[in-house]
Parts: structure tokens; C-alpha cells; sequence
């Protein structure tokens, strides 16, 4: 049976129960930095989530008011998932991370972008809200 409950109150570890599993933050990235918003885009990911962990972790993630799901415009057999004003909180944390991967990664995609990746370290502030602003216009980090 799947726990329900948090192991602490630490404020780490609220994150991790949150967000903490590689799958979770990959649907994350993928919204963020390639605009994906449906569940078969999700699957189609290169990490190849199968649709059971796909279907676990975008019910936790919507669970957890980090996404939310609304009917499709113009197809009404598909949902769409977008950031919350909680799940925008995880921007900075998420910007972070691409510049942590992208240093100790040699092989990052990182690299491909590293204009914006040095705009994280230079100006993390203002790309935080820039990109949280994008967001919430449908658009993604790099447009």
C-alpha cells in the first residue's frame, strides 16, 4: 500500500515527497523547456516513463497543487497539464538544476544553450520571474 503520510516536517524533505522522485521532475522539465502538455507527449520522452509511472506521477503532481489538469481546447479524449502558482515556485530550483547538470555534465544539452545558462548564474532573479511569466503564458524557458 502506498504511503499517504510524510516521514517529517523538514522543509527538505517536504520538497522530496513533493517533487523528490527523477520521474516527477522530468514531467516538470518537460513543460518548462520543451512545452510538452499532454500525456503522450510526456510518454514519448527519450527516458521512456512507462504510462503506469506517467499516470502515478502527474496524479501526485496535480495531488500536490503542482500542476493542474483542464480538458484539451480542441480534443476532448486528451487533458493538458500546466504549472500551478505552487508549481511555478519550483522555477528556481528548476533552473538550478539545469545549471548543476550542465557544469558537471559533459555531455549536457546544456551546453547547446549555454547563453541561458549562464543567464541563470548572472541573473537568477529576473530569469526566475521571466520564465515563471512565460509560463503562465503557455510558452516555454527558451521562447
Amino acid at each position: 500500500m502506498k504511503r499517504t503520510d510524510i516521514k517529517s516536517h523538514c522543509p527538505v524533505n517536504f520538497t522530496l515527497e513533493a517533487v523528490g522522485d527523477p520521474w516527477s521532475l522530468l514531467i516538470l522539465r518537460d513543460i518548462m523547456y520543451f512545452g510538452k502538455h499532454t500525456f503522450k507527449e510526456f510518454a514519448s520522452s527519450e527516458e521512456k516513463i512507462t504510462t503506469s509511472v506517467l499516470a502515478d506521477r502527474l496524479s501526485n503532481l496535480e495531488r500536490n497543487g503542482i500542476l493542474a489538469k483542464q480538458p484539451h481546447p480542441t480534443d476532448g479524449r486528451r487533458d493538458i497539464y500546466t504549472f500551478t502558482e505552487k508549481g511555478l515556485g519550483l522555477v528556481p530550483m528548476l533552473l538550478d538544476m539545469m545549471e548543476w547538470g550542465t557544469k558537471h555534465d559533459p555531455k549536457s544539452t546544456g551546453h547547446r544553450t549555454k547563453a541561458f545558462v549562464s543567464r541563470i548564474r548572472k541573473e537568477h532573479g529576473s530569469l526566475s520571474r521571466e520564465v515563471k511569466s512565460k509560463l503562465r503564458r503557455g510558452n516555454v524557458a527558451f521562447a
